[in-house]
């Protein structure tokens, strides 16, 4: 990797065409600078400038170098910016999400972002999507990590996995009415499974209904209904994936920012980074 020191010292004399403007310029000695300069024809391995008496001009290969100088340079001042801009990020931010991914990476995802931002508080709100995104509407949440089935064009999908019927494993999914575990209204697992039903023309009941998956699954564990949910979500419940039912679309797993302060892009950044992250290495 090429200095930044060495190469600030070699635009410097390019620029100025002396060792001793440059040194002035740079605030050094001159033979500091001069030694910078055979630093980095070492480690380029070329001869940078041609010098006279009178003048010092780059080479075809320091002429080359300038341009990767140059860009190298400013790539490492904007990184600087970027970094103390997010040092120094201050207010509260709103997330919410939904109780399935309320669990382990995203919540040190947050552990980690209010650790490293001692001027931002970070609060948690845990709901169903459909609430969460009302929130976000009406301005109540600034970030929103959560899944969507259909055509809801709000957010950023981040990845997508297939919804399917649950159930355990005694209970008989070919009853005339289908019984159904499910969430309340704000749930799209629900309409996405009522849709599908209806376009079937498949009879159903509400035989459970929770805003709290531990309470459903439970429900379902002991046969009192059938539940959409997705695939990974079934095999981890130990329960049985229930095949002869109508299709369910995919579920889609979105972040939602309203971009309401530079804290609240930044903390959907990280998010955006610790999820992605996380299913990719669980593939």
């Amino acid at each position: 990797m090429l200095d930044p020191v060495l190469l600030r010292s070699f635009l410097t004399v390019t620029d100025t065409g002396s060792f001793t403007q440059a040194a002035a310029t740079l605030h050094l000695t001159q033979s500091a600078v001069s030694a910078h300069l055979r630093r980095l024809e070492a480690d380029v391995g070329h001869r940078l400038f041609d010098r006279t008496t009178r003048t010092v001009v780059p080479t075809a290969a320091g002429r080359q170098l300038a341009g990767y100088a140059r860009s190298i340079l400013a790539l490492t001042a904007e990184a600087r910016l970027s970094l103390d801009a997010r040092r120094h990020l201050r207010g509260r931010i709103r997330v919410g999400a939904s109780e399935g991914m309320a669990k382990g990476p995203l919540i040190e995802c947050l552990r980690r972002f209010g650790t490293s931002h001692d001027g931002v508080e970070v609060a948690l709100q845990i709901g169903l999507m459909g609430d969460l995104l009302d929130l976000v509407d009406q301005g109540g949440l600034d970030v929103v990590l959560g899944s969507r089935c259909g055509s809801d064009p709000r957010g950023e999908a981040l990845w997508s996995e297939p919804l399917v019927w649950a159930a355990a494993a005694h209970v008989d999914a070919t009853q005339p009415i289908l019984s159904l575990a499910v969430y309340p209204d704000a749930c799209p697992y629900r309409a996405a499974a009522i849709e599908a039903l209806a376009r079937a023309d498949r009879r159903w009941r509400i035989a459970c209904q929770s805003p709290s998956g531990e309470g459903l699954l439970m429900a379902v564990a002991a046969g009192l209904g059938i539940m959409p949910m997705t695939r990974s979500a079934c095999r981890a419940a130990d329960l049985r994936e229930v095949d002869g039912l109508p299709a369910l679309p995919p579920a889609q797993f979105v972040l939602v920012n309203r971009g309401a302060t530079p804290a609240a892009t930044a903390i959907a950044d990280d998010i955006r980074r610790c999820m992605t992250n996380h299913v990719v290495s669980n593939r």
